[in-house]
């Protein structure tokens, strides 16, 4: 009997990951001119003459030309030596090359072994180029007086290894389905109930709503749904502005915050304020608690002196716990809870919510040291 890779008689989903290594190098070169050749031929075997500090990679370097050699073994031969010239905690790694500035330039950096570098340490070519070889190649210039020799240097950074995004062959976009359920809004087609809200009328459908609202789900599958049948298929809906229950719509189709309205600069802010009001006290009773969790998120925002009295009621007539909470905090202020007391706002906490203001009291009591 055949069995599936899997067993399940189903393929197997690939899984992949990638990664990436990285090295971070800094380079740069320095030039050394030496004039008057022969007058530093009388330096003894073993010492040097060096180039003027130079940087390079972010680390300070001189060159070491010693023109009788690096040691007795080399004596015969022109040594060159790089060396770091600062004091460190951490070694210092680098790959460099010193050749005549005349001589072809072959890229081989890369290929140079990587060298560490401690304090004050030196690395470089004691056999350079043989003195004899030398004196007699192209490389003197202005009659055998002078030549020069270029070093340079890449410093290899700190390693580090991170994962990489897998490749991608099929790009998806993102969803638009709240553009085509808003376009079926608009274009109410296919609309199977009706809403009369302050005499204006709003077709859509019921699944869509029933889907998104356990409330409207209990009115157009419930004892409702004969009732709005008797009546023409029109529902009339009270206590409910039409812009709100339009903005209520929109949401339900699209799941995003109804754009609010900008026809007077400056106005808008005020506007969304209002609009978030109203929305939260629908949202509320359709049981739509992302909408009103939005509105929420949208009141925190504008409470201030003249309007914390207000949205605190709100808040506290709808259970908004994270806005009660914004709305304590801002009270918890003297200076803020003085400003709103020259104000009717604590008599309007007074008169319409006494046990909100009884429990703003102990929360202030108890920020009490």
């Amino acid at each position: 009997m055949a069995t599936s890779a899997a067993g399940t008689g189903g393929k197997r989903k690939r899984s992949g990951s990638s990664s990436a290594i990285f090295a971070a190098t800094a380079s740069g070169y320095h030039i050394l001119k030496i004039h008057g050749y022969a007058g530093t031929k009388g330096t003894p075997t073993g010492e040097y003459l060096k180039s003027h500090p130079f940087t390079a990679g972010g680390h300070c370097w001189t060159i070491r030309y010693y023109p009788n050699g690096y040691s007795s073994q080399s004596s015969d031969h022109i040594s060159f030596f790089l060396h770091l010239d600062e004091s460190i905690a951490k070694a210092v790694k680098a790959q460099y090359q010193i050749r005549f500035v005349d001589q072809e330039e072959k890229n081989l950096l890369t290929s140079e072994p990587v060298t560490s570098f401690a304090n004050q340490t030196s690395s470089g070519y004691a056999k350079f180029i043989k003195r004899e070889e030398f004196e007699k190649s192209e490389h003197l210039k202005d009659d055998g007086s002078s030549f020069a020799v270029r070093c340079d240097i890449v410093v290899i950074g700190d390693v580090r290894v991170e994962a990489t995004a897998a490749p991608v062959y099929v790009a998806v976009p993102a969803s638009d389905l709240h553009q085509h359920l808003g376009d079926l809004l608009r274009a109410e087609k296919g609309a199977d109930v009706v809403f009369d809200v302050g005499g204006r009328t709003f077709a859509a459908h019921r699944c869509v709503l029933a889907a998104r609202s356990p409330v409207f789900r209990a009115e157009l599958f419930g004892a409702m749904k004969e009732s709005d049948a008797a009546s023409g298929g029109v529902i009339r809906v009270d206590d409910m502005e039409a812009r709100v229950f339009s903005g209520l719509l929109h949401f339900v189709y699209t799941d995003m915050f109804p754009e609010t309205s900008k026809e007077v600069e400056g106005e808008e802010e005020e506007e969304e304020d209002v609009v978030a009001q109203h929305l939260l006290v629908a949202a509320d009773r359709y049981g739509m608690e992302r909408l009103k969790l939005m509105c929420e998120d949208k009141l925190c925002k504008y409470i201030d002196v003249g309007t914390v009295a207000a949205i605190l009621t709100l808040a506290d007539q709808h259970h908004c716990h994270g806005l009660k909470k914004a709305c304590f905090e801002f009270l918890s202020s003297a200076a803020n809870l003085r400003a709103v007391a020259a104000t009717d706002g604590l008599k309007h906490l007074t008169s319409s919510c006494p046990s909100v203001l009884e429990e703003f009291l102990v929360t202030l009591g108890n920020l009490v040291p």
